[in-house]
């Protein structure tokens, strides 16, 4: 009896530890976006889990977890479980929130110490774009429109500190510039407000804009790059037109919990890597004139520091603003 209850501890612990060094991903991932549909985020999302598929064997699903301008989606990542199975392709506003909380003093949706970069995807420079209807042309008949109608040009957003609030405001800041804002729930929904002509402007970014542009139903005027955007080359900068502090990116990057076992980020990471060269992959953010900027983790996470030191910087020299809905 003694030797056949040794030998059953044996074979189940032999089954344990088998299931323990289970191939990693034995079931599919989920790649969470914290905004709608239609934004930066969600398009730079798919084409890249359309490619991880077919390099990790697996389903990689979208999952949208919107609001708070992505403190939800963001929070739903830093406190899943770290076993590579829930990870998130985030803006770079995810470091915006928490120093916005801070700001207001408020307990914080989730800090930046738990999460652990996978890599970063692309990077551009937010679009200033207008309705066609404005009668503008150019940043300097805007701001002269905007001085003589203080408070009546709106804008739409992302949601409040967001990654399509944050250039706005610093542009109003630099500029003295008093606007309307009106937040929705991301890019997407802030795109659909100003094709719908519920507000006057928005900053978008590149891949969110790109087909309405084409299609003459936006007005770009400025861009918030240290240089020209590629696809935009008769777009001026905010810095060529004197606006020398005015400078904003939106990246997109992705990310998984803090702890996530090394060899699991491991396949993450090499994934991504190789996401990136997929031919889909590359058409889908050619398509959307979307610059391709690749860092690994180690760089990505040099980047993402450097670049949250600048964020919440902004954050205090915006200073407090309110949802006034």
């Amino acid at each position: 009896m003694v030797a056949r209850s040794l030998s059953g501890i044996v074979l189940a612990l032999a089954a344990f530890a088998a299931a323990a060094q289970e191939a990693y991903p034995a079931r599919p991932i989920t790649m969470v976006v914290a905004f709608p549909p239609g934004g930066v985020a969600d398009i730079t999302a798919r084409p890249t889990a359309a490619a991880m598929e077919k390099l990790l064997k697996q389903p990689v699903t979208i999952a949208n977890r919107t609001g708070a301008a992505g403190a939800v989606g963001n929070a739903v990542v830093a406190n899943a479980k770290p076993d590579g199975y829930t990870i998130l392709m985030a803006l770079s506003s995810i470091s915006v929130i928490p120093a916005a909380d801070e700001l207001f003093n408020r307990k914080p949706a989730y800090s930046l110490d738990q999460f652990a970069p996978i890599a970063l995807i692309s990077a551009d420079p937010t679009i200033l774009v207008t309705h066609p209807s404005l009668p503008v042309k150019s940043l300097k008949e805007l701001v002269a429109l905007a001085r003589a109608k203080p408070g009546q040009l709106s804008y739409s957003s992302s949601g409040i500190y967001g990654a399509l609030h944050m250039p706005m405001e610093i542009f109003l800041h630099a500029a003295k510039l008093k606007m309307r804002h009106v937040p929705t729930t991301g890019g997407g929904p802030a795109i659909n407000a100003i094709l719908g002509g519920h507000v006057e402007l928005t900053a978008g970014g590149p891949a969110a804009i790109s087909g309405h542009v084409k299609a003459g139903k936006m007005r770009p005027l400025a861009s918030w790059g240290a240089l020209r955007h590629a696809s935009y080359p008769n777009i001026p900068t905010f810095k060529e037109l004197g606006y020398k502090d005015v400078e904003y990116y939106i990246w997109a990057g992705m990310f998984a919990p803090k702890g996530t076992p090394e060899p699991v980020m491991k396949v993450l990471r090499d994934a991504a890597r190789k996401a990136v060269e997929d031919p889909g992959f590359k058409n889908a953010m050619a398509n959307v004139d979307s610059l391709v900027q690749y860092l690994d983790a180690p760089d990505f996470a040099k980047y993402w520091e450097a670049d949250g030191k600048r964020l919440a910087a902004l954050v205090k020299i915006v200073g407090k603003v309110e949802d006034k809905k």
